[in-house]
C-alpha cells in the first residue's frame, strides 16, 4: 500500500467517523471519533478472527504506519501552534507564575510519584524493571495532552482566566513532558548518541539544552514571523508566513536538538494574532481554527484504530488499570500542592483545583511517546498500560467535564473571587 492510499484511507475514516459522531452519538468531537476508531478496529479485529479475506493486510498496513512520527513530526507542531494562537497571550502572562509552576514542578513531581509506584506495582507482579525504566513510563503518562483539554475547554463555557490557566499549564507541561521522556531514555541507557546511559549531570545539561533552547528558539521564531506579518496586509502572505514557522521551524528546532513543542507553544503565543492585519483576522483565525478541527479529527481517529497494533494481554490489561488511580493520584498531589500554596496571591476561583485535576486528559501524546519506546522487554506492557489510560481518561473523564464544568460556573457565580 502507498503512502498516499494509506493517508487517503485515513482521511476518509476521519471524514466517516466524524460524520457519524456528529449524526447520531452527538458526542464531543475528540471523544466520538476516538470511539468510533476503536470501533472500527475492534471490527476488524473480529473480522480477522473469522477469516475475512484483506483483514490482516489492512491491519498489517497500520501496523507500518509510525504513528510516533506521524504526531511528532507532522501533526503535533500544528496543533500546538493552533492551540496557543486561541489562548489570550496576555491573560496567559498575568497567570505566568502558576502556569510555569504547574508546567514544571508539577509534571516533574508526578513523574516520580507515577514512576515510584510503578515500580513498587511490577515488583509485586514478578517484573523486573529499573528504576529509570519506571521513571520512564511516569515521563510518558504524567503530561496533559492540550489537544484533548482544548477540544473540551472550548465548549464547556469557563470563564477565560480559568480555561488560560488549565489550557497554558497543558500546553507547557507537554513540551516539559516529552523533553523529560528525551532525558530519561538516556537516563535509562535506551536514548543518546551511542546509548549509554547518561549521568546526573548529564540529564540535567540535557533537560536544559531542550527546554531551555526549544522556549528561546521559539521566542526568537515568534519575533520574527511578528515583524514580518507587520509588513504585509495580504491574507495568503500571512498563513504562509505562519506555516513556515509550524514546519520550518519545527524542523530546524529537531535539527538544532531543542524542543521543538515548546518552541511552536512559545511561537504560538508571541506574536501572530496581534501582527495580523485587521481585515484578516477573521480569516486567519478561520484558517488555524480549521486546521486544528481537522488535524484533532485525524489525531483522534488514529487513536481509536491504534487498538489494532496494541499487543493486549491479561496481564498488561490489569496493570492498566491499575495505572488509572496511580496516574490520578499523582495529577491530584502535583497539582494540589503548588495550588494550595498559590492559590490566595492568584485569587484562583472555585473549582480551579479539580478542572485542572479531572480536565488533565492524556492523549495522543501519551501514546506516541509509548510507541516511541525502542524495542525492549517491558515496552509492550507500557504501551498497553498506556493506551488503557488514555482511553479512561478520554472517554471518562472527558464525558463527565461538562457536568464538572457547570458545577464549576455555579461555584463562580456564587463566589467569584477567592480573596
Amino acid at each position: 500500500m502507498s503512502p498516499f492510499e494509506l493517508v487517503s484511507i485515513l482521511v476518509t475514516l476521519t471524514a466517516l467517523c466524524s460524520y457519524l459522531n456528529h449524526r447520531f452519538l452527538r458526542l464531543e468531537a475528540s471523544i466520538g471519533v476516538m470511539l468510533m476508531g476503536m470501533m472500527i478496529g475492534l471490527g476488524v479485529l473480529f473480522a480477522g478472527a473469522l477469516g475475512w479475506p484483506g483483514v490482516e493486510s489492512a491491519r498489517a498496513a497500520l501496523k507500518q504506519l509510525p504513528f510516533d512520527q506521524v504526531l511528532f513530526q507532522g501533526l503535533l507542531s500544528f496543533l500546538l501552534f493552533a492551540g496557543a494562537l486561541s489562548l489570550d497571550g496576555r491573560a496567559l502572562w498575568r497567570q505566568r507564575g502558576l502556569v510555569l509552576t504547574l508546567a514544571l514542578f508539577s509534571t516533574l513531581l508526578s513523574t516520580f510519584i507515577i514512576g515510584g509506584l510503578t515500580y513498587g506495582l511490577m515488583q509485586a507482579f514478578g517484573l523486573e524493571i529499573s528504576f529509570p525504566l519506571a521513571l520512564l513510563f511516569g515521563a510518558i503518562i504524567s503530561p496533559t495532552d492540550p489537544v484533548a483539554v482544548l477540544a473540551l475547554l472550548k465548549k464547556a463555557g469557563l470563564p477565560e482566566r480559568v480555561q488560560t490557566l488549565v489550557a497554558g499549564e497543558s500546553l507547557l507541561n507537554d513540551g516539559v513532558g516529552v523533553v523529560l521522556f528525551v532525558v530519561l531514555l538516556s537516563v535509562a541507557g535506551l536514548g543518546g548518541s551511542e546509548g549509554h546511559a547518561t549521568d546526573f549531570m548529564g540529564a540535567l545539561q540535557l533537560f536544559a539544552l531542550e527546554a531551555g533552547g526549544g522556549v528561546g528558539f521559539g521566542a526568537a521564531l515568534g519575533l520574527v514571523a511578528y515583524f514580518l506579518l507587520g509588513k504585509v496586509d495580504d491574507y495568503t502572505v500571512e498563513v504562509l508566513i505562519t506555516l513556515a514557522v509550524v514546519t520550518g521551524g519545527y524542523a530546524l528546532a529537531t535539527r538544532l536538538g531543542v524542543s521543538g513543542p515548546l518552541a511552536m507553544v512559545v511561537a504560538g503565543l508571541m506574536a501572530p494574532n496581534r501582527a495580523v492585519a485587521p481585515k484578516n483576522k477573521e480569516l486567519f483565525e478561520g484558517f488555524w481554527h480549521l486546521t486544528d478541527e481537522m488535524l484533532n479529527a485525524l489525531l483522534f481517529v488514529l487513536v481509536g484504530l491504534e487498538v489494532l497494533v496494541v499487543g493486549f494481554s491479561g496481564q498488561a490489561l490489569l496493570l492498566g488499570i491499575i495505572a488509572i488511580p496511580i496516574a490520578l493520584l499523582a495529577r491530584a498531589v502535583s497539582v494540589g500542592l503548588p495550588i494550595q500554596v498559590l492559590r490566595k496571591p492568584n485569587k484562583l476561583e472555585p473549582y480551579s483545583l479539580r478542572l485542572l485535576v479531572w480536565g488533565g486528559l492524556r492523549g495522543g501524546i501519551a501514546l506516541a511517546l509509548a510507541l516511541a519506546l525502542p524495542p525492549s522487554p517491558i515496552r509492550e506492557t507500557f504501551l498497553v498500560m498506556t493506551y488503557v489510560v488514555v482511553v479512561f481518561s478520554i472517554v471518562v473523564q472527558g464525558l463527565t467535564m461538562n457536568r464538572l464544568a457547570a458545577r464549576a460556573l455555579e461555584a463562580i457565580a456564587r463566589a467569584p473571587v477567592v480573596k
